[in-house]
């Protein structure tokens, strides 16, 4: 297990938490397989799936001082994204702070997100002259329609916490200091539920709206690995680690 991971299994509740709060949870490629290994890994007792990050932030996404290239990178994306979504077990998203990139991405893959007023969502990947992956090209626009997921994907602004609840991308935005209770109260609820009723529902409910999931995944692998050889990518990554401006080319 990744140490920037830790994983806990108490009364049913499977709590995976993203553990590097000194970079506000910016993610590595061996903290995605640590947390798919333990979706798929989850104790027989396991009644719910819990997905938060340490300190004040949910996860600011793929880390940028490191190298990006090829498609291992998409795959080892793409394969959380997927378990999270198939998993049968009901998966709540606790995001405080950032949900930013690749950290949306995971926010709004889970069954049940729910936000402090603080948090906020943003697909920053025109930044840095990449686009949305994760399945956001998916899961937003099967949540809040194609005008919205648009916007979002292409202007790259954060959209606060009550916005997203009020759009209905999430489940709820509460205030901060009862943000923690109230996940505590979901958790508790799911993890007493009918097992076989909530794997039956989650089931319908993924077929119905994101039937298309792996075919957007594919697609965002192979657009996003010719992305990471343009020299907009090149400029995007300069320019976020030098804390300027990029000036982008179009190439």
């Amino acid at each position: 297990m990744s140490e920037a991971v830790t994983v806990d299994s108490t009364d049913g509740v499977l709590t995976i938490t993203w553990n590097d709060p000194g970079r506000l949870n910016g993610l590595t490629g061996q903290m995605l397989i640590a947390a798919a290994d333990a979706i798929e890994q989850a104790p027989a007792q396991t009644r719910v799936i819990v997905l938060r990050g340490a300190g004040r932030a949910f996860s600011t996404g793929a880390r940028l001082d490191q190298p990006l290239s090829g498609t291992e990178p998409m795959e080892v994306s793409a394969r959380l994204i997927r378990t999270i979504v198939g998993s049968p077990l009901p998966v709540v998203a606790a995001v405080q702070g950032p949900a930013a990139g690749y950290g949306c991405s995971v926010a709004l893959a889970a069954d049940i997100t729910i936000a402090a007023r603080s948090a906020y969502f943003l697909l920053p990947f025109v930044k840095v002259g990449l686009m949305p992956d994760g399945g956001t090209t998916a899961t937003i626009a099967a949540s809040i329609g194609r005008a919205r997921a648009s916007a979002m994907a292409l202007l790259g602004e954060r959209l606060p916490a009550a916005d997203a609840a009020e759009a209905g991308l999430i489940h709820a935005a509460v205030p901060d200091d009862g943000f923690a209770d109230e996940v505590d109260r979901i958790v508790a609820q799911l993890s007493r539920g009918p097992g076989a009723a909530y794997r039956a529902t989650k089931q319908a409910i993924t077929a119905a709206t994101l039937g298309h999931l792996d075919e957007a995944l594919d697609r965002e692998g192979d657009s996003q690995v010719a992305l990471f050889q343009t020299d907009d990518f090149g400029e995007g990554v300069a320019a976020f680690l030098e804390k300027r401006a990029p000036g982008f080319t179009g190439r």
